[in-house]
Parts: C-alpha cells; structure tokens; sequence
C-alpha cells in the first residue's frame, strides 16, 4: 500500500489578477507540487472583504480572475483543488472556536499585520476587526485541510508561526493532538520588488507586472523599471544586488552564464539599462506567453472553470467537516453526538418505564 500523500494548503485573496510576485512567490511551486503532494488552493475571498467590505462585488468578479491565472499557470484540477472559501462554513466555524484562544495583543503585535496595516493606511481607531484577526482566520483554513505543509513567503512566516501557535495552545488545552502543527516551505526566490523599486510587489501599489498583461504593456513596464539611482550614465560602476531588473532576471532567466556576464559588465560600468531592460523583456515575454495564451483558451470556457471551483469546493467541505467534527469532539461541545443523544437516550427510556407501568397496571 502507498504511503498517503501529505496535505498541502495555500491561497490567494481575489483582489485582483495574480502578477509575478504571485507567481516566484507561490505559484510556480505550486505547479511542481501538485504531482506529489495532495493540494488544496483557496481562493480566500472572505479575507478579501476584510478590506473591500464596501465593494464586494470587486472580490466577486475577481474569483474567476484567480481562478483563470491558476489554471493558465498550469494548476491542474485533477490533481489540485481549487475552493472557495466563504462557500466552505466549516472555516467560520473554526475560526470563531480559535479566537477564543488568541489575544489582541498578540494579533496586534503579529509582524505581518503591522505592516499590512502601514499599507492599507485604515487610520487610528478605524482598522476592521475582520481584518486583525486575518492570522485566525488563516489558521482555520490550515487546519481544517489538515495541512502540514505551507508554501509561503518569507513574509508570511509569522502568520505561519501564529498558527502553529494556535494549533499548540488547542491540543494543550483540550488535550489532543487534533490539530496538525504545519511546517513552511519557502522558496528560494519567494519575494519579488515592484518595478517601482518598492519592497514588494503588490496591486494595491500598481507595481505588479501581471501574468495576463499583453506583450507591449510587459514591455512598457519593464522600460520604465526602477534601477540603480546613481547608474546615471552608461560607463558607471552600477549596483545589481538591489536591482529590480537584476532580481527579476535571477528569477525569470534560465541562460545564468549570460546574466552573471551581464551583472559584472554592470559593476564595472559601461552596460546602460536600456539594454539589460531590453534582455529582461525578452525573457518576461518568453514566460509570460504560454500562461497568456492558455488562460485565453480557458476564457472561452468559463462554465467549466466555475464547474472545477463547485467540484473542488465540495472535496473541500468533506475534509473540513471531518476537520470541525473532530474539533468539537475534542472541545466535548459536539452536541449531535453527545447532548442529543444522551437526551433522547433519557427519553427512550422514560418512555419505556411509562409503558412498563401502563402494561401492568392494563394487566390489574
């Protein structure tokens, strides 16, 4: 008999069309991993709203945005499962079970969220509890697959970390080992910088390069990247650790022997950007092509797409109630199967007494 492949859980939040940060960051691993592992995708669109609450028609339309970048990346849905979160209520359920085990304090001082919030710019006093308790919420979509395995980022390791906690602190306090503590796995390129040279690519920023985005708007984005600030003619001695185009050609380039030539001829001055730019489109649009094209194909078909999100959806929902069942087993609040049952036992056997009692008193 085969050894039982391990569960592997990740997502997106549907905010907008995934870009390449997306793609070095999970989701080119998630390619190579569905073959050994067995994969679950959640299309977290109940985190989504933690943030857009007042537009949650933006996080509907962009399910099926996450779901086309998925399969065009080559996710494929006979080996992962793509769900959508606030279609299984098992997570709330959990989610709601874990807050009582996690204090304010301790969310608010989760890195993560701190930086998240430096972003989002909510405003003293104004930040949405939905979105504070974004790392439970996350927790509970961990746990209910049984994941032990994490694909993330660097910057999603405290998030993974508050997990682990909350997996710890729930198998301490009702003694069980219900809950799988899941480890991370971080790639080796997991973070990519806007092309405006910020920390990190994002759609809130609008420095993403998408992995829809047609050839001319690749290349014009490119062309405008942040560089090195004192690479101010071409014969200057140029910085190519901190380099935006450097990066992105670590992650995108296969020919290194070319790049690390590059990269010297840069330090050493006399390489201008327009030419390093010009070899970076190349290779964007040598990558890019084939997801663009499939994710077209998959566009024709949408009734299907929406068919593999209802399937994986369901798969999602029977691992997740086996998940909740066990959870509130081990909480000793699973009342269907002890409340009820006992009370109804009471009853059938108060009944019977009654019907003892009738019988002889008939037989006086």
């Amino acid at each position: 008999m085969s050894e039982e492949k391990k569960i592997i859980l990740t997502g997106d939040r549907p905010t907008g069309r995934l870009h390449l940060g997306h793609y070095v960051g999970s989701l080119r691993n998630r390619v190579k991993l569905q073959d050994d592992y067995n994969q679950y995708i959640l299309i977290a669109d109940m985190q989504a709203l933690t943030d857009n609450a007042g537009n949650p028609q933006k996080v509907r339309d962009n399910i099926l945005e996450v779901a086309l970048d998925y399969l065009a990346a080559g996710i494929d849905p006979r080996k992962t499962n793509i769900c959508i979160q606030s279609m299984i209520p098992e997570l709330s359920e959990l989610t709601m079970y874990y807050m009582n085990l996690v204090s304010v304090s301790r969310l608010e001082r989760n890195p993560t969220i701190k930086e998240e919030l430096k972003l989002r710019k909510f405003g003293e006093g104004a930040v949405p509890t939905g979105f504070l308790t974004y790392p439970i919420s996350q927790a509970a979509d961990i746990t209910a697959f049984g994941a032990s395995l994490v694909p993330v980022g660097e910057d999603q390791l405290p998030m993974l970390e508050q997990t682990r906690e909350i997996v710890r602190k729930f198998n301490q306090t009702y003694k069980s080992d219900v809950l799988v503590e899941p480890q991370a796995l971080v790639p080796d390129i997991s973070r990519l910088p806007g092309i405006d040279g910020k920390a990190k690519m994002s759609k809130s920023l609008g420095n993403a390069i998408y992995l829809a985005d047609e050839p001319e708007e690749i290349r014009r984005k490119v062309m405008s990247m942040y560089t090195d600030p004192n690479h101010l003619r071409v014969e200057d001695p140029g910085n190519v650790e901190d380099n935006p185009v450097f990066m992105y050609l670590d992650a995108f380039g296969t020919d290194k022997e070319t790049i690390a030539e590059m990269k010297e001829h840069y330090r050493r001055g006399g390489l201008g950007d327009v030419k390093v730019k010009r070899y970076l489109n190349d290779v964007l649009q040598e990558v890019l092509e084939p997801i663009r094209t499939r994710r077209k194909e998959f566009e024709k078909y949408k009734p299907e797409v929406y068919r593999i999100l209802q399937k994986g959806t369901a798969n999602a929902r029977v691992l997740a109630g086996q998940t909740l069942a066990n959870v509130k087993s081990a909480m000793g609040i699973n009342y269907e199967q002890s409340l009820f049952r006992d009370e109804e036992t009471k009853s059938t056997t108060e009944s019977g007494i009654e019907n003892s009692d009738s019988t002889e008193a008939e037989r006086g």
